[in-house]
């Protein structure tokens, strides 16, 4: 029988990058948002927001078939939104009052 050397040992994986604590993401991280996120965050259901991805009738991000909403898309849709702000709509008759 022979005898076999002692195999040098692995050396251990390094130890993960920890992650910042201010929870604040680099500016070269883009937050994606899932749809059940983005619909919380703009309080709407996340099937409205599903339906109009899928007809491409707002901004969106597909990554591969997975959909997610950037931070610019959820400000997109809704400065796309915006309405402006009207008077006060006055009530005018169409026909002046018929003297009794």
């Amino acid at each position: 029988m022979r005898d076999n050397p002692p195999r040098p040992r692995r050396r251990p994986p390094p130890p993960p990058t920890p992650v910042r604590a201010t929870g604040h993401h680099d500016e070269q991280e883009p937050r994606l948002y899932t749809p059940a996120e983005a619909a919380a965050l703009l309080r709407i259901p996340e099937s409205w927001l599903r339906r109009r991805a899928g007809r491409r009738q707002i901004p969106c991000t597909f990554l591969g078939k997975h959909l997610r909403f950037s931070a610019a898309d959820l400000a997109a849709l809704i400065a796309a939104s915006a309405e402006p702000a009207t008077g006060r709509r006055t009530h005018r008759r169409c026909h002046p009052p018929t003297p009794t």
